[in-house]
């Protein structure tokens, strides 16, 4: 965990973007993450560069559709990352082709890779920079591992950055108040 935070950590110091990609809950859980760095995991502080790159639905039909679609996470890649830049690429079971082309677009482009995977995904483990193993082959106890590993992640990183920062209290007064009216 100390690993992937550190990977984040300098890729954001140094001006970088954290990519993430993944397929079915492995793609909800990049949108997930990838959010809880732009928008706010624990402290009020401002937006991180964070992006899932399973979030543009047209991007992803289009280059499945022109390219095939163990090419969607690599292509986008390719326009949009930077060396320094860090994928975080999840596959529970550390065969599926999109991601595993997209860990290797990343490291072709001089990108590190935080891998998380389940027990059975060694092999995968074995192409990232830093590998997260969740020691289960039941995928949606691989998945909760991954969601909590991922929240440990985006702690350390927040408490790195903003060590003085106050715990987020939601919608401001104003909006809290609009929220209440429409309820009542």
């Amino acid at each position: 965990m100390a690993a992937a935070a550190e990977l984040i950590l300098g890729c954001f110091e140094n001006g970088g973007t954290v990519h993430f990609c993944g397929n079915g809950g492995s793609a909800a859980d990049a949108q997930h993450l990838a959010a809880e760095f732009s928008g706010r995991y624990l402290v009020d502080r401002p937006g991180l560069p964070a992006v899932a790159l399973t979030a543009n639905s047209s991007a992803v039909t289009a280059i499945g559709n022109d390219y095939g679609y163990d090419d969607v996470f690599a292509r986008q890649l390719e326009g949009l990352g930077s060396p320094g830049d860090v994928l975080v690429a999840i596959t529970t079971s550390g065969r599926s082709e999109s991601v595993r082309r997209a860990v290797r677009a990343a490291h072709a482009m001089k990108m590190s890779v935080i891998g998380m995977t389940g027990a059975k995904g060694g092999e995968f483990a074995a192409l990232c920079d830093v590998a997260l193993i969740t020691p289960s082959d039941v995928t949606p106890n691989i998945q909760e591992g991954h969601i909590a590993m991922g929240h440990a992640f985006c702690l350390l990183v927040e408490r790195a950055l903003f060590p003085h920062g106050a715990p987020g209290k939601g919608p401001r007064p104003a909006a809290r108040r609009r929220i209440a009216r429409k309820r009542g």
